[in-house]
């Protein structure tokens, strides 16, 4: 069956910043019918989500247009989710189909369903991943949200909801569910149906390199479009590696003209902050963002603290920072005057685990002027001191800093950090990207500019479908190209 004939079947069967003190009637009046192309606002209720009326207020409009094909594509996938969302009829009758596992049956309803691992950041990149594998292979994705993701993000799909129910088959009980590995033995001994399971477990994680041929050979693809029920365990962005996917790439290249630009729509569209989420967001934007000429975002991620000093670090900001006029340098004169209607103000948001990075970069722009005039104010909004996991107060932090970074002019963010590649995708933004550092040694430079808004994919397919290796990658895939900051890693480039 050709993509997108199971999705017409069942749906078939189915039938630049404003002025932030405006009211919530004057947003609602004077936000669009759809939001950034992707979403159509009349199908939602304001009150349950008013970030997705109210978020344009503070984003900037994007450079970045969706192109038609991807806003049909959405346009297809909500209805194929009202249609076989939970507690719809197909869903329920595929439910008892699954629950006594009917085999050589075609089923009205497939679904991929998302499970947590490692933090935040890993969970969105991955969230966004199994989000565009399941537009591509006419999927359900259902995410399954412990107590720790409670009331992040706004439902977002309309009339339907994306939470896996409690009672939903296996979800209690994976490890009765197959695995790809043992799906791919039996198919090799037995190249018949009747040996495919109604459930499959699939990871994509750093520690697990089968994905090397499930994520990006036809093959495969083939025998998983026959399982009903994937359950997905990951941590990656993988999306680069279904661009390698030959049954996959014309779909992508109509949906994402600008490569790109894929976590940027998908990210805009499925990550909004929930009304828990958005209250913080809002208050701290108002209080200590808006005023600004210019909003920088410095996001900070150490991985091995103990083994890199912290003023090893602040010395890389500064340089990085000051090299690249992204902030500016102190003078030396306490007295140097500057007419005060020629002054730029500009916010500095520090988003790390650590306080005193904010702190040393507050103190040392109220003790000195700068040398331009500018005046610098910078905050801090949390410094939690090290990553909790489980941990549904530190999540909802960890997301409002990350939303707030997005809505940044200028982006300063650390390598290997998916917390700073959402902000940077969700901003539509090029940033700085901080060099690892260990011990007390620095790359020179200290940071560079990266080419490319979207994410790194860290473990990227070692091998091709033939089993060879894959020796130069961009010559394979030519819009595809090494990380900046990870040397291992993948990413999708648009200027090839």
């Amino acid at each position: 069956m050709a993509l997108g004939e199971k999705s017409q079947k069942v749906t078939d069967n189915a039938k630049g910043n404003k002025n932030l003190t405006e009211s919530t009637e004057g947003s609602k009046k004077n936000s669009s019918e759809t939001l950034d192309g992707l979403t159509v606002l009349s199908r939602f209720d304001q009150g349950s989500c008013l970030s997705r009326f109210e978020s344009y207020l503070y984003h900037k409009a994007s450079p970045h247009k969706p192109s038609p094909y991807l806003i049909a594509k959405l346009r297809n996938y909500e209805n194929l989710h009202k249609s076989c969302g939970p507690n719809t009829r197909p869903y329920n009758r595929t439910m008892v189909m699954l629950r006594e596992h009917w085999t050589n049956f075609t089923y009205e309803c497939n679904y991929v369903v998302w499970t947590a691992s490692d933090g935040l950041g890993n969970r969105m990149v991955s969230m966004i991943s199994a989000f565009l594998y399941a537009i591509l292979t006419d999927r359900v994705l259902l995410v399954e949200f412990k107590d720790d993701m409670v009331d992040l993000f706004c439902e977002p799909f309309p009339n339907s909801s994306w939470l896996l129910p409690k009672n939903f088959p296996f979800s209690n009980d994976k490890g009765h569910v197959g695995t790809y590995e043992s799906m791919s033995e039996k198919h090799k001994e037995n190249n018949s149906k009747e040996i495919l399971p109604s459930a499959l477990n699939l990871k994509i994680r750093h520690t697990h390199e089968d994905h090397e041929r499930f994520l990006r050979c036809d093959d495969t693809q083939h025998l998983l479009q026959e399982v009903p029920l994937l359950f997905l365990c990951a941590n990656q962005y993988f999306v680069p590696s279904l661009f390698m996917v030959p049954s996959f790439s014309q779909e992508l290249s109509k949906m994402f003209p600008k490569k790109d630009t894929v976590f940027h729509h998908l990210g805009r569209y499925l990550f909004l902050p929930s009304n828990e989420a958005w209250g913080p967001i809002r208050r701290f934007y108002q209080a200590y963002l808006a005023r600004a000429d210019e909003r920088i975002g410095i996001q900070i991620r150490v991985f091995s603290p103990h083994k890199t000093p912290y003023q090893t670090i602040m010395n890389q900001i500064l340089n990085c920072t000051l090299k690249n006029n992204i902030l500016p340098n102190i003078s030396t004169e306490d007295s140097k005057y500057f007419a005060v209607q020629n002054q730029t103000l500009k916010s500095v948001l520090v988003a790390s685990l650590y306080p005193k990075y904010g702190e040393n970069l507050r103190t040392m722009y109220l003790t000195r002027p700068t040398v331009s005039g500018d005046v610098i104010s910078v905050y801090q909004p949390s410094h939690e001191e090290h990553q909790k996991f489980n941990d549904n107060k530190h999540n909802m932090k960890a997301w409002t800093e990350i939303y707030l970074l997005s809505l940044c002019d200028v982006l300063v963010t650390s390598s290997f950090s998916t917390f700073g590649y959402v902000a940077q995708s969700l901003g539509g933004l090029k940033p700085w990207v901080l060099h690892n550092s260990q011990n007390q040694k620095i790359q020179n430079p200290q940071c560079v500019r990266d080419f490319s808004v979207d994410p790194c994919f860290h473990f990227p397919p070692k091998l091709d479908c033939m089993g060879k290796p894959i020796d130069d990658i961009g010559k394979a895939f030519p819009y595809i190209r090494r990380c900046l900051d990870y040397e291992w890693g993948v990413k999708l480039v648009n200027d090839y």
